[in-house]
C-alpha cells in the first residue's frame, strides 16, 4: 500500500439539542463517537451506512466544516485541528470536497466561471487574469463541460453538469484528498455512472485520493478499494471492499449487503435479512448499539460496546470474534 497522507484517531463531534414542548429535555446526539482510520495516498476509502449514522458530519469534520469535539486529524504530518491562519488556508488547498446537492452548494447568483474563478485567485495560483481564465477552461474540459459554460448560471444546467462543475471547483486549488459526499446520490443512474467513471478517470489522472460517503454499496464497491461501515456514529468494520462483500463480518455489515440488490440469483437469500428500524442517535442503545436488530446478541451486547478487533485483514467490533465469543 502506498504511503499515509490521512490519519484520524478517536474523532468525536457531538451535538446538543433542544426537544419537546413546553417542557424541553436537553439531549446529546453522538453523530460521530471515537472514529480512527487512515487514508493512503492514491487510495478510494469508502464510507457507508444508513442515513443518520453519522457519515457526513465526520466527512464535514475532516476539513473542519464543522469543528471536532476531540481526536485527532493529521494530514502528512500537520495536525489540521491545531491549524489556523496561513497554515489552515493552506491546508485548504490540498484538502477539498464535492457535496451531495450539486445545486444549493454553487451560488445561484454567481456565473460558473466567476465560481471557478474566485478560488484560484484568492490563493493566488495564477498570476495574471489571463492565466486565471485559462485555468478555468482547462478546468471545464478536464470535467467535459464547454467553454462557454463559464458564462452561464447553475439552473441553466442539469443536475449531472451541476455536479461536473462542483468537481470542478473541488479540483481547482489542485487538492490530494477530496471527501466526496454521495457525490451521485442525487443524480439519475445512467448519470451516476459518467460521474463515477470522471472521478475515477481524475483519480488516475491527478493521483488524487478520495473518502467517498454513500449509503449504496454498489457504487462503493465499483469505486472504493477500502470500505469502512458506520452505525449510530461508530465503524463497525474497515476491509478491502472485495472482502467485505465476499464476506461480511458483522451482522449490520451483512444486512447492507443483503440491502443491497444482487444480479446472481444463486447468490440472493443466503445472508439472512435483519429487520427492524434504526434507532435514534439522540437515544442510542446501551452496550453494542445495534444489539436489538441483531440476531446474533448476546447479554455482554446489552452492556459493553465492543472494540475493533483485527480479524483476518479487517477490523471488526463485534463481541461475535471477542474473548466472549
Amino acid at each position: 500500500m502506498s504511503d499515509r497522507i490521512l490519519t484520524v484517531r478517536n474523532l468525536r463531534k457531538h451535538f446538543t439539542l433542544q426537544r419537546g414542548f413546553p417542557r424541553t429535555v436537553t439531549v446529546t446526539v453522538k453523530a460521530v463517537d471515537d472514529v480512527s482510520f487512515d487514508i493512503h495516498a492514491g487510495e478510494a476509502f469508502g464510507i457507508v451506512g444508513e442515513s443518520g449514522c453519522g457519515k457526513s458530519t465526520m466527512g464535514r469534520a475532516l476539513l473542519r466544516l464543522v469543528e471536532p469535539d476531540s481526536g485527532e486529524i493529521v494530514y502528512r504530518g500537520q495536525d489540521v485541528r491545531a491549524a489556523s491562519g496561513a497554515a489552515l488556508r493552506a491546508l485548504r488547498r490540498k484538502l477539498q470536497m464535492v457535496f451531495q446537492d450539486p445545486y444549493s452548494s454553487l451560488n445561484p447568483r454567481r456565473k460558473v466561471g466567476r465560481t471557478l474563478a474566485e478560488p484560484i485567485e484568492v490563493h493566488g495560483i495564477a498570476a495574471s487574469r489571463a492565466e486565471v481564465e485559462s485555468r478555468v477552461r482547462g478546468l471545464l474540459d478536464e470535467v467535459g463541460l464547454p467553454p462557454d459554460a463559464t458564462d452561464r448560471f447553475p439552473h441553466e444546467f442539469s443536475g449531472g453538469q451541476r455536479q461536473r462543475i462542483g468537481i470542478a471547483r473541488a479540483l481547482a486549488l489542485e487538492p490530494e484528498l477530496i471527501v466526496a459526499d454521495e457525490p451521485v446520490s442525487a443524480l439519475d443512474v445512467s448519470i451516476q455512472a459518467q460521474v463515477l467513471e470522471l472521478l475515477r478517470r481524475l483519480q488516475a489522472q491527478r493521483g488524487l485520493s478520495f473518502v467517498f460517503i454513500a449509503h449504496d454499496l454498489g457504487v462503493v464497491r465499483y469505486f472504493c478499494q477500502r470500505l469502512a461501515v458506520m452505525y449510530l456514529g461508530r465503524i463497525v468494520e474497515i476491509g478491502a471492499v472485495d472482502e467485505i462483500f465476499t464476506e461480511p463480518l458483522h451482522p449490520y455489515t451483512r444486512m447492507l449487503r443483503e440491502a443491497s440488490p444482487i444480479p446472481d440469483p444463486a447468490m440472493r437469500g443466503r445472508l439472512p435479512r435483519i429487520e427492524g428500524e434504526t434507532p435514534s442517535p439522540a437515544n442510542a442503545p446501551s452496550g453494542c448499539h445495534f444489539h436489538p436488530r441483531c440476531p446474533h446478541a448476546k447479554p455482554v451486547c446489552r452492556e459493553v460496546y465492543p472494540p475493533l478487533q483485527k480479524i483476518g485483514g479487517r477490523d471488526v467490533a463485534c463481541h461475535l470474534y471477542g474473548a466472549e465469543a
